[in-house]
């Protein structure tokens, strides 16, 4: 990916989190996934009063990608207003691992703090369950 391609993932989830609905936690987050083709999905949080019914950003724009017939992805940026740039939650970690693999993931912060990771290294020991073994 090059540095314009980068900086417009972080620019893109930006935008996102603008369209996050967060009236519990006020933590707002927008992701941005990009496809092999060079497509771009936003995805932000939506949160419920029952929390159980809560979706982060990344996997809204992962779920918006899958329904739109995409199948490979080579990196998502996540935009959030915290101190240190946040990691995605545990089961956006699983979601990406089994639907994108090993993809860029970078993680930025409203005062332009990025840091940049592939997914292994956020999610060494992934499940993993195969119906051809």
């Amino acid at each position: 990916m090059t540095t314009v391609e980068r900086q417009q993932l972080i620019d893109e989830a930006r935008q996102a989190r603008e369209n996050a609905v967060a009236p519990f936690s006020k933590f707002k987050v927008g992701a941005a996934l990009r496809t092999k083709g060079g497509r771009i999905f936003h995805g932000c949080n939506v949160e419920n009063c029952s929390y159980g019914l809560t979706v982060c950003a990344e996997r809204v724009a992962l779920l918006s990608a899958l329904a739109a017939g995409q199948r490979e992805f080579t990196a998502i940026a996540v935009m959030t207003q915290s101190d240190e740039p946040s990691t995605p939650c545990g089961p956006c970690r699983q979601l990406m691992w089994e639907y994108c693999g090993d993809i860029d993931v970078i993680l930025a912060n409203l005062a332009g703090r990025t840091k940049d990771f592939k997914l292994a290294a956020l999610f060494p020991e992934p499940f993993y369950f195969s119906l051809e073994d």
